[in-house]
């Protein structure tokens, strides 16, 4: 096996095993595998997944995977993209969004053959064309590459999805909206009006918009990032119930509870006992 890639470049690395590939999340990479042989498994958003051969995974934002494991016979690619990298090449598409926005509530496509080779290919260029430090133009031919591939990866999304147009003023308005989430503004504010105040636009218009694009109203996208930081929380068991309540701006520990229960329909405690069993 090879090691990871490093350069003075890290817009894109590839890694070919898992213990490498762990290495490479944290904060701002996007991760791309596409399973040529074998499987491999991942919790994104306290949800397991196992992929198989001809599944392309994207997961949007890595600290929200964890617990890779693998097959034996695993091959495949295994791609990070930092944020800053794939921002700098502005595709001009609105279907960013609801990409996004699909592969947060599922980060898995099942590819057809053709488009298993499509995107087969287009690793293989990408991780062949990384290897020339010498090009006068690495980067700005890799981000070439790197929107051919990225334009490939929305044609099979939305031929897999009901056909959706999206203004630029939507598109931009829901790309704000997540990164409010994104930031960490969840914590402290819970509420829809903030976020519609935020955006200059009225809470049902957010909420309208949201369900547009993604079929779920903007308090699921609250509440799922919210749920998403109390699951991590509760799995650190030094930390009390009290605790977590007070760190992510609960007013008292039985409205936490509730909030929890009435969401994930299990206590605070019966879930992290539940954790425990596992």
């Amino acid at each position: 096996m090879k090691e990871v890639e490093h350069s003075d470049f890290d817009g894109i690395i590839f890694a070919d095993s898992l213990q490498d590939f762990n290495t490479l999340q944290y904060t701002g990479k996007v991760i791309h595998i596409l399973c040529s042989k074998g499987n491999m498994g991942f919790t994104f958003q306290d949800t397991r997944y196992n992929i198989a051969a001809g599944d392309y995974v994207i997961l949007p934002n890595a600290t929200l995977v964890s617990e890779f494991s693998d097959s034996e016979d695993f091959q495949g690619f295994m791609m990070s993209l930092s944020d800053t990298f794939v921002t700098s090449i502005a595709i001009r598409s609105n279907y960013g969004i609801i990409g996004h926005l699909s592969l947060l509530q599922n980060p898995v496509m099942k590819l057809s053959s053709y488009d298993f080779q499509v995107c087969e290919q287009a690793m293989q260029c990408l991780r062949k064309r990384l290897e020339d430090k010498g090009h006068l133009f690495r980067e700005e031919l890799l981000g070439s590459l790197l929107t051919a591939h990225i334009l490939d990866l929305y044609d099979i999304h939305a031929r897999s999805q009901q056909t959706l147009q999206i203004s630029e003023r939507i598109a931009s308005l829901l790309r704000k909206f997540i990164e409010l989430l994104y930031s960490g503004e969840y914590i402290r504010n819970r509420d829809l009006d903030f976020y519609a105040s935020q955006l200059c636009i009225t809470p049902h218009y957010l909420s309208e918009i949201c369900k547009k694009v993604s079929g779920r109203p903007a308090t699921y996208w609250i509440d799922r990032f919210t749920l998403q930081e109390i699951t991590r929380l509760l799995k650190q068991k030094e930390l009390s119930l009290t605790a977590i309540a007070e760190r992510l701006n609960f007013s008292s520990i039985s409205y936490f509870s509730r909030y929890v229960q009435k969401r994930i329909k299990v206590t605070p405690s019966e879930y992290r006992n539940d954790v425990s069993v596992r």
